[in-house]
C-alpha cells in the first residue's frame, strides 16, 4: 500500500512510510515507537491475517527518524525520505 507523495514549497519529498499489510500483525510497536505519534493502528481495516495494520496518520508530522522501521519484528515498514 503506497501513500501519496508530498512536496515542500522548496521543492523536497517530505519523509513518510509504507506500511506492507501482507507483513504487518498489528502489533502496535511502530506506534509505540514514534515519536512524533504520527502512526496508529487502523481499526476500520482488518488484513487477510485478521490483523489491523499500522497505519500513517499525519504525514506532515513524519520526520522519518526510522523508529517505527528499527522496532518492527516482521520488517514491515520502509521508510522512504
Amino acid at each position: 500500500m503506497a501513500a501519496s507523495i508530498r512536496v515542500t514549497r522548496e521543492g523536497k519529498q517530505m519523509p513518510r512510510i509504507i506500511v506492507d499489510d501482507v507483513h504487518c500483525k498489528g502489533c502496535g510497536l511502530c506506534v509505540d515507537a514514534c515519536p512524533k505519534g504520527v502512526l496508529a493502528l487502523d481499526m476500520a481495516r482488518i488484513t487477510p491475517k485478521g490483523y489491523h495494520p499500522a497505519k500513517l496518520v499525519d504525514q506532515s508530522g513524519c520526520i522519518g527518524c526510522s523508529s517505527c522501521y528499527l522496532t518492527c519484528p516482521d520488517v514491515a515498514i520502509t521508510v522512504v525520505r
